[in-house]
């Protein structure tokens, strides 16, 4: 039986980063700029949009995956998709609610010091590291497209692979 899920399940998938761009590029360029009330709003209410449709996200593509066929894969690379799905979502989530937290330091004027700055530290932590577990997502989608193994044909609508088996 091959892999593949749903028209919105590979909607979804395929959205989501263009939000993620979209949230980076009308992100502040420096913290300073949060004392605009009005740019501050927006940031609070486009994150709060994010992590609703983040929430969203996981919940359905959770349910989907449940409906899929199981793979004929190594325990330890089903882990490792695991633990690098899941991370991108838990270190997406704490992009947001560090933002928020940035945004509440500043809405209650906290302008500086070491809460604000190590807030600010903890968050491009975990930007990076969201960026490097989507490296390793696409390492891994890069990997089942050579074993043609139908992981790749499952989510990606492009470049469809003849199944190795």
């Amino acid at each position: 039986m091959e892999r593949s899920y749903s028209f919105m399940a590979k909607l979804m998938h395929w959205t989501f980063p263009g939000v993620f761009v979209y949230g980076v590029l009308i992100a502040v360029d420096e913290v300073e700029e949060l004392e605009n009330s009005t740019v501050l709003l927006e940031e609070v209410i486009f994150t709060i949009i994010f992590l609703s449709l983040l929430l969203f996200r996981f919940v359905f593509m959770r349910r989907a995956r449940t409906k899929m066929p199981s793979l004929d894969m190594p325990r330890n690379l089903v882990l490792l998709s695991r633990i690098v799905h899941l991370g991108m979502y838990f270190s997406l989530a704490l992009i947001g609610v560090t933002g928020l937290i940035i945004g509440g330091l500043f809405h209650f004027g906290v302008k500086g010091g070491s809460v604000l700055e190590a807030t600010l530290l903890l968050h491009e932590i975990i930007i990076w590291t969201f960026v490097n577990l989507m490296g390793l997502h696409i390492a891994g989608a890069i990997y089942h497209r050579f074993k043609r193994d139908g992981v790749w044909n499952a989510m990606v609508p492009i470049l469809r692979e003849g199944t190795g088996k």
